[in-house]
């Protein structure tokens, strides 16, 4: 077998992406007074840190609900939490 005849079989670098379960969007809140937000964002505490403070000090009517992160990923809420909350702030900032 001459080379130009040869077959080479390779695999993708990078890989199968699965597929990713999408949402629609959310109505917005009418008014945040009263209402309970989850705060979620890990990443550098640079960031984090001042925007609870600053939505803390903007915002004193709300009840903010902090929900501790790990590595580089934002904990999810359980299912109790996504029923009784009323808005969530979730990301990652680097």
């Amino acid at each position: 077998m001459a080379d130009t005849e040869k077959t080479y079989k390779c695999l993708n670098p990078a890989g199968i992406q699965p597929a990713t379960e999408t949402y629609a969007l959310a109505p917005r809140l009418d008014a945040l007074d009263g209402k309970e937000i989850y705060f979620s964002i890990c990443g550098e505490p640079d960031i984090t840190i001042p925007l609870e403070k600053r939505l803390k000090t903007d915002y004193p009517n709300v009840t903010w609900k902090i929900k501790k992160t790990y590595g580089t990923t934002p904990m999810p809420l359980s299912d109790e939490e996504m029923r009784t909350c009323d808005g969530v702030i979730q990301g990652v900032a680097w």
